[in-house]
């Protein structure tokens, strides 16, 4: 029998394992029957309809990412964790009705950015580019959205750039001072995100004309949101201790990989801009990644001598999540089942290595999922996604080429995201200290930066702790 570490390893794990790798591979060789996705005819109401229920979902996963979160901190850092995400809600929404939409899809300044004036207030931003009414249709993006109404297409892309803040905040939990949080993630987003927004998703974006694709977000939400994370952990330096760091609540992390999953088929799903056969696949690509990678982190958290856990299940869902996203609605299931497959070994791994190489303190390991997830994501989608691009009239363009390009975008993209992240973290921390006072660590952040308890904080908030009735009766007399 099979030992690692002195643990004997049984063989259904074993057998499990092989089971994945073998239909892993095996999905490279199988194909859809041609035509599988194609629909008939298209319907406007019914774009609508689709459109606004995924935008409800994606919106629906920064609660989510906030019990994710929250699950995992120690009791005294579970209400300002939670908060950090759910507060994004509120800035961000601001900043891109006012300006944010005009930086990110405004007409094209240099293929890096948009013309904030274009849409501010949301000035211009309505059907119009659908009914060919109010001059809408003459903007660039609104040319290409013909799909739906642009100001859906706002709002949608609104909830994009809400949620990848939100995901950088797991990197630097328990130690970060709210209010320079605040800063730096309103500069962050009009920065970072707007101009990799632009890049990526405008028509006239940079990345799009050197045949560089991202369907969801691994180049713009999950690879720059790892960076950053991996930057503010660099940056704020480890917590001060992280003695008795259980989870708080492992049923909010199962929550919030719940609503994460169900939030991603948004995400994903809703990322053709239409009900077709890109959303049918790019759905059935979601859900086939997320499963892969759940079972394969608790088979191989098994064969390397653990117990499969709650933790270990939920977290390995979300990283399926992130591996499909770059190219969800361009591969087949197979593939899917192979990109979920490779990456979530590689993140799993990369979550082992950082635990016990103490390099960093990235305390919810933000860029060992997130961040290399979308990374590797967007490597395979310079491999997978050829094919769907070369039968949609892509042309002049090799293979090679169009591999090559994704890996050179990559890389500017991550030391764009890394030198502007720091250089964000440095002027915030100029103006207001990023890093709360180690008596307000070793308090807790619910009670040093918001005067409020969960709780859980009263004990350790593990469940072992709770009190029996004989024991509280005692205590009570």
């Amino acid at each position: 029998m099979l030992t690692v570490k002195g643990k004997r390893v049984k063989k259904r794990w074993i057998i499990l394992f092989a089971a994945i790798l073998a239909v892993s591979v095996i999905g490279l060789f199988v194909s859809p029957a041609e035509g599988l996705y194609d629909l008939a005819g298209s319907s406007l109401f019914a774009n609508i309809a689709w459109m606004i229920t995924a935008t409800i979902f994606v919106l629906m996963m920064t609660p989510g990412l906030s019990f994710f979160y929250g699950g995992m901190v120690r009791a005294k850092n579970v209400i300002s964790t939670m908060l950090q995400s759910f507060i994004v809600m509120g800035f961000v929404s601001v900043i891109w009705v006012v300006f944010g939409f005009g930086l990110a899809f405004g007409n094209d300044i240099g293929g890096v950015i948009g013309n904030p004036c274009d849409f501010f207030l949301f000035s211009n931003v309505g059907v119009g580019n659908v009914t060919g009414t109010n001059g809408e249709a003459a903007s660039e993006i609104g040319a290409v959205t013909t799909t739906i109404p642009l100001v859906l297409f706002a709002l949608f892309q609104m909830k994009f750039a809400i949620i990848t803040p939100s995901l950088i905040t797991g990197s630097f939990a328990e130690r970060v001072r709210f209010s320079g949080y605040l800063v730096f993630m309103m500069i962050w987003i009009v920065l970072v995100y707007c101009p990799l927004a632009h890049c990526t998703w405008h028509p006239e974006g940079l990345f799009g004309r050197l045949h560089v694709h991202d369907f969801a977000g691994g180049i713009v939400v999950h690879a720059a949101s790892g960076i950053a994370a991996l930057t503010g952990a660099m940056f704020l330096g480890r917590r001060s201790s992280t003695e008795n760091s259980k989870p708080a609540n492992v049923p909010f992390v199962l929550l919030g990989a719940a609503l994460l999953w169900l939030g991603w088929f948004g995400f994903n799903g809703g990322s053709s801009l239409a009900v077709d056969g890109v959303a049918l696949s790019a759905f059935l690509n979601t859900n086939t990644a997320a499963a892969t990678a759940m079972v394969t982190w608790v088979v191989f958290d098994a064969l390397r001598g653990h117990k499969p856990s709650a933790m270990g299940a939920a977290i390995g869902a979300v990283v399926g999540l992130v591996a499909i996203t770059p190219c969800a609605g361009w591969v087949t299931v197979g593939e899917s089942v192979f990109i979920s497959f490779v990456i979530t070994i590689c993140c799993n791994l990369a979550v082992t290595w950082k635990k016990s190489s103490n390099l960093f303190d990235d305390a919810l390991d933000v860029f060992p999922t997130h961040g290399l997830g979308g990374i590797i994501g967007t490597v395979l989608t310079g491999i997978f996604a050829y094919d769907f691009f070369a039968g949609n009239g892509m042309e002049g363009v090799s293979r090679s080429t169009f591999f090559w390009n994704h890996i050179l975008v990559l890389a500017g993209v991550c030391a764009y995201t890394f030198i502007m992240s720091y250089a964000i973290y440095w002027v915030t921390n100029k103006m207001i200290p990023m890093r709360v006072s180690r008596h307000s660590e070793e308090i807790g952040l619910d009670r040093s930066q918001h005067d409020e308890e969960y709780a859980g904080e009263l004990g350790t908030g593990i469940a072992e702790d709770t009190p029996s009735d004989y024991q509280w009766f005692n205590s009570a007399e």
